[in-house]
């Protein structure tokens, strides 16, 4: 089954997971942990990305993120490729350390935000990292003891999730210590990692058309936690950038026909945008060429990486700056320039 597009839109809500490659530690003691917390604390504030929950576990960690205007892509591949290299660095290792790309489940805000703080929180204690819910508060690496006012985070937005409970900061603490006591005896709660029954097929429209029948499960999506007016919401303004990727392919439309319009449109030779040149306009061709490759084709930022010789930073701005460069000049390729994820 084709692997599915990720959904995203700035000011959106993310839950997302990072796991280790064949389930095995990322951490190896507290300085691998601070070594994440200081990446944190760079990436966050560049990003513009905010962060309400979040959990260091052995193998794993969870964190509740706000989509940033880069996007939650740009983000996530600049915290795991940095302390990816660190960890490898200093354990003498090579490789891969995490299991795959990153889990997002983009969720809806006002039915969710203070279920995923809770349930992300309670981590440690459902894995008997702590003993009791009183250890819980001492947890060093887990959000829950930042909003209860024990330990500062400049990254971590405690103020807003403090809001939601209302009343004076003391009063507020008290609502959100006894909310999160609550959800003890609640379990693992499948139902905060993913909402849905349908992965895509090949675009939307090949889902519904696998599904003529079943309208309730056309309203549902593993990529979307929410009820179904908002998944339907979120796919509605994905759609047409999803069935483009499908229409362009079916089309003939790839990497190398995108690179002859890109370089045509400003009279440059194909292969030399290729090459790491920054003199305009090769540069301006180059981006261009990233934008549509990586928003319309969906090819990775990571096989671009290495086609360009450029780092992933490099590219994720090549991109950002393409895409500039199409929205200013109305430059499309073959007409399908917009969508959630554009």
């Amino acid at each position: 089954m084709p692997r599915q597009s990720r959904l995203d839109a700035p000011g959106l809500l993310h839950h997302v997971m990072i796991r280790g490659i064949e389930r095995k530690p990322i951490f190896s003691d507290d300085q691998d942990r601070d070594a994440l917390m200081d990446r944190l604390a760079l990436v966050l504030p560049e990003t513009q990305t905010a962060c309400y929950a979040w959990v260091f576990m052995d193998n794993h960690a969870h964190f509740l993120f706000r989509s940033p205007p880069a996007g939650i892509s740009h983000v996530m591949r600049r915290l795991m490729t940095g302390y990816a290299g660190y960890f490898n660095r200093r354990h003498f290792r090579h490789g891969p350390l995490f299991q795959n790309r990153f889990k997002s489940v983009l969720c809806q805000e006002n039915a969710y935000c203070k279920e995923l703080v809770r349930y992300i929180h309670l981590n440690p204690l459902r894995a008997g990292a702590v003993s009791d819910f009183k250890g819980l508060a001492a947890q060093r690496y887990c959000g829950h003891r930042v909003l209860l006012g024990k330990s500062p985070c400049p990254w971590q937005d405690a103020e807003f999730v403090l809001a939601s409970f209302g009343g004076s900061l003391r009063a507020s603490r008290k609502r959100y210590n006894d909310f999160v006591k609550a959800g003890l005896t609640m379990g693992r709660r499948e139902d905060l990692t993913g909402g849905g029954l349908v992965r895509s097929l090949g675009g939307w429209d090949a889902v519904k058309a696998s599904f003529p029948s079943q309208e309730s499960r056309q309203k549902s999506d593993q990529r979307i936690l929410g009820d179904g007016d908002f998944v339907q919401s979120i796919l509605t303004q994905a759609k047409e950038n999803l069935s483009a990727k499908y229409l362009l392919a079916a089309k003939g439309i790839d990497k190398a026909s995108a690179l002859e319009k890109a370089s045509g449109l400003f009279g440059v030779d194909p292969e030399w945008v290729l090459r790491k040149i920054r003199t305009r306009p090769l540069a301006d061709a180059r981006s261009l060429y990233c934008y549509w490759a990586a928003r319309k084709l969906g090819v990775s930022q990571a096989e671009l990486a290495i086609e360009l010789s450029l780092s992933s930073s490099g590219i994720a701005r090549a991109v950002e700056r393409g895409r500039r460069i199409a929205l200013e000049n109305d430059y499309t390729l073959d007409g399908c320039e917009s969508g959630l994820s554009s």
